[in-house]
């Protein structure tokens, strides 16, 4: 292209045309530099090895091993599962008793089931206090029908 008025540009026939990149250059050879009373530059290190005089920082402590779960506890699987059921309440006292069973077991031998241990207790909580709202309603049913069938 012409800095010229009434020129037109003329594409250069060694430029490489689209979707082909340019042949690389060859690289410069080294040769002794200017020499101004400095020391040499460090020689260059290859590829994926650190600088020279590179100081790691020193190694982390070692950690303590990973304690692998050893399961899920059982106690906790029978919690839950009588917490869900009831069997006539008796199932909800026995979720409560099982659910704390099972969380000291489960701190103890690292097991899992934790989750399920607390849904059993408070399951089990929830079918005691219906328990006793249904005893209370009982009885005070059973003391009104006996209120009116009594003879004077």
């Amino acid at each position: 292209m012409t800095d010229q008025p009434g020129q037109y540009w003329e594409p250069n026939p060694d430029a490489p045309s689209h979707g082909q990149l340019p042949e690389p250059s060859p690289a410069p050879t080294p040769g002794p530099g200017p020499s101004y009373g400095y020391p040499p530059p460090p020689p260059q290190q290859p590829y994926g090895y650190p600088p020279a005089g590179y100081q790691p920082y020193p190694p982390p402590p070692y950690a303590q091993p990973y304690l692998q779960q050893q399961g899920t506890n059982g106690f906790a699987i029978a919690s839950m599962v009588l917490g869900i059921v009831w069997i006539y309440w008796i199932g909800s006292v026995l979720a409560i008793v099982f659910g704390f069973i099972a969380r000291s077991q489960i701190r103890q031998r690292n097991q899992g089931g934790d989750g399920m241990a607390i849904a059993g207790i408070v399951l089990g909580i929830v079918g005691v206090v219906i328990a006793i709202i249904v005893i209370i309603v009982a009885i005070a049913a059973t003391n009104e029908v006996n209120h009116h069938f009594q003879v004077n």
